[in-house]
């Protein structure tokens, strides 16, 4: 498929200051390429170099997010490493959309980043057309509690709490009631209406994770981030999941961005993003697994045959069966 790599001798670590990263080369992905195709949002010709990921031309939806020459610098000299550089994308409103790549790829990064739980070294992240940089602590916790969901691979449920007090916990430490409608439609969404008095350690792994989904919808968040949301989940408890997730965006059109090494999962979202090396290098609508697989195997062989094996049987296939 022809899809960019950096080269090897670049490496990992990136150039030698923040200043150098924000000049790093950042070409247009609406310009054609040399053979006169268009880039990666287009619908032929094999994509450039880009860190800009653009909506196919029939996207006319709002924005939830966005990031404009985002840079994340962990470290420095010797050990500095660019996780980020110059990512430029759009979260569109009441999309699914994957954030995919190797390990380092600088994917949980950017999540980190976009829903404003870690600080960037350069360029704007912005949610709800709210600049982030801006905002002092308390308005950037008032911020993540109320226009941001978080669903966390390791559930991060309260253990002596009931499953009712875990999804309303960020709504009561704000001093709010939540709106017994909104409520009811979610925890029916969710299937926990006999479990909401169960505490953690009383429910499966899969109901513990429905109860994280419950508490990052049940504030009407703008977006909701989900970290390998089923990464600790058999394959039946990852396919609830991932079919509750999708639900929320079909039914209650809700905005959620995911990321995932899985390409089964990936495939019941609207469009997935694919990172390398901190940039963002290809982008992808109406996936499916042989087509994110594809992309995953351009960009590292060994993710693409590790993901094969388990394409045929991972969660997605559970996830579609339930109506996703």
């Amino acid at each position: 498929m022809g899809f960019f790599r950096r080269t090897a001798d670049e490496g990992r670590s990136g150039p030698s200051t923040p200043t150098d990263a924000v000049e790093a080369t950042h070409s247009d992905p609406a310009a054609p390429d040399a053979s006169g195709s268009p880039g990666p949002s287009g619908a032929s010709g094999a994509p450039g170099a880009t860190t800009t990921a653009t909506p196919a031309p029939a996207a006319q939806r709002g924005v939830a997010a966005r990031t404009r020459d985002l840079v994340k610098v962990f470290g420095r000299g010797d050990t500095q490493v660019v996780a980020l550089n110059r990512v430029s994308l759009d979260i569109y409103a009441g999309e699914y959309t994957a954030i995919m790549g190797a390990s380092g790829s600088g994917k949980s990064t950017l999540m980190h980043c976009m829903a404003g739980l870690d600080h960037i070294t350069a360029g704007q992240v912005q949610v709800g057309g709210v600049d982030l940089a801006g905002l002092i602590d308390k308005e950037l916790t008032m911020l993540r509690r109320d226009k941001v969901g978080f669903v966390f691979q390791a559930f991060n449920l309260i253990p002596t709490l009931t499953a009712r007090e875990n999804i309303v916990l960020p709504l009561s430490i704000a001093g709010r009631r939540p709106d017994q409608q909104w409520f009811d439609t979610v925890i029916a969404a969710t299937g926990l209406g006999d479990r909401l008095s169960h505490k953690p350690s009383e429910l499966s792994g899969g109901q513990q994770q429905r109860v994280a989904c419950a508490r990052a919808l049940v504030s009407r968040p703008d977006i909701v981030f989900a970290d390998e949301p089923t990464g600790n989940l058999d394959s039946v408890s990852s396919g609830e999941v991932l079919a509750f997730l999708r639900r929320s965006v079909d039914e209650f059109g809700q905005t959620v961005v995911m990321v995932t090494h899985d390409a089964t999962a990936a495939s019941i979202t609207d469009r997935v993003i694919f990172l390398a090396d901190g940039q963002v290098v290809y982008e992808l609508r109406q996936p499916t697994p042989m087509k994110v697989l594809e992309v995953l195997t351009d960009l590292d062989p060994r993710v693409g045959a590790a993901q094969g094996s388990h394409a045929a049987t991972g969660p997605s296939a559970s996830a579609q069966s339930q109506g996703a």
